[in-house]
Formats: C-alpha cells, sequence, structure tokens
C-alpha cells in the first residue's frame, strides 16, 4: 500500500489529523498583517485596522493549533503580538497628534500661517510654534 504522507497514516507527528487537512490560514494571516502593520505604524489604517485584524486572526489560528486542526500557533502568537504592538503604537501616535491638533498653539501657529504673505513670514510662525510647544 503506498502513502503520500511518509508512512503515517491519519496522523501527524503522533497526533490525529481529523477527516481534513490543517488549516494554517490564519495564522499566516496574522503574521502577514502584524508585519505589514509595524511597517504602516504611522498611518491609522496601518496601524490601527491591521494591528488589530492580526491580533484577531492570530487569535483564531492559535485556537486552531492548540485544537490541532492548524500546525502554525507560534506564527499565529506573533502576528498577534505584532498586531498588539502596533495597534498601542499608532493609538498612542493618534492621541498625541490629536493633542497637538487641538492645542493653543496649533491654533496659533494656523491663525498665523492663514495671514501670512510671503514665505520668510510663514518661516517665522513655524519658528514660533516650535518655541510655543518647546517650553510647553
Amino acid at each position: 500500500m503506498t502513502s503520500t504522507h511518509g508512512g503515517h497514516h491519519g496522523t501527524s507527528h503522533g497526533q490525529p489529523t481529523g477527516t481534513g487537512e490543517r488549516r494554517n490560514g490564519f495564522g499566516i494571516a496574522a503574521l502577514v498583517l502584524g508585519i505589514v502593520g509595524v511597517l504602516l505604524f504611522w498611518t491609522a489604517f496601518g496601524g490601527i485596522v491591521l494591528g488589530l485584524l492580526a491580533v484577531v486572526f492570530g487569535v483564531l489560528g492559535f485556537r486552531r493549533a492548540r485544537r490541532g486542526v492548524a500546525t502554525n500557533g507560534t506564527m499565529a502568537i506573533i502576528g498577534a503580538v505584532l498586531g498588539a504592538l502596533t495597534l498601542v503604537v499608532s493609538a498612542v501616535l493618534l492621541a498625541l497628534g490629536v493633542a497637538v491638533i487641538n492645542s493653543d498653539e496649533f491654533k496659533s501657529y494656523q491663525d498665523c500661517i492663514e495671514q501670512a504673505n510671503s514665505q520668510s513670514e510663514r518661516q517665522d510662525c513655524a519658528r514660533d510654534f516650535d518655541r510655543e510647544v518647546e517650553e510647553r
């Protein structure tokens, strides 16, 4: 009798494989989304959306691996961790950005830029803004 599984009839390293093949899509998706999220953490889409998706797929992939339906539990965990880190860093950056945009210094800067008539006046606005932020 010939087998395409190298002599392991119905088992994979001593564990039953069930009726279907092992499905590793969630773990792979988590890792890919986590890596892309890390590369794009500075964007709302890259950091928040991809980070959240990496966490969700990582948890689903890990649960499948724990049940023996998938073989890449470590990959799923790494993807979820990368996604969580990306999500946290992006959320902090977003909060800082909102804080800066809502600050009195930024409103003064916007008013200054709107009234500036030349490039040198715009540069003065930028210098004033930088000085006000540093003093805070």
